[in-house]
């Protein structure tokens, strides 16, 4: 498992993954994924109780 950890802690240091990480941002930031985002997590909540 640590040798997994390894390899992600490269990768998010590497330039393609501080690209990934900034899109995730942008990503995150954009009012229409929040939403969706909401609207899966209330789903997953309402199947799981």
């Amino acid at each position: 498992m640590t040798k997994l950890m390894d390899r992600v802690r490269a990768y998010m240091r590497s330039p393609e993954g501080k690209q990934t990480v900034e899109k995730a941002k942008r990503m995150a930031n954009d009012p229409n994924n929040q939403q969706k985002a909401r609207r899966f997590m209330d789903k997953f909540r309402s199947r799981h109780h």
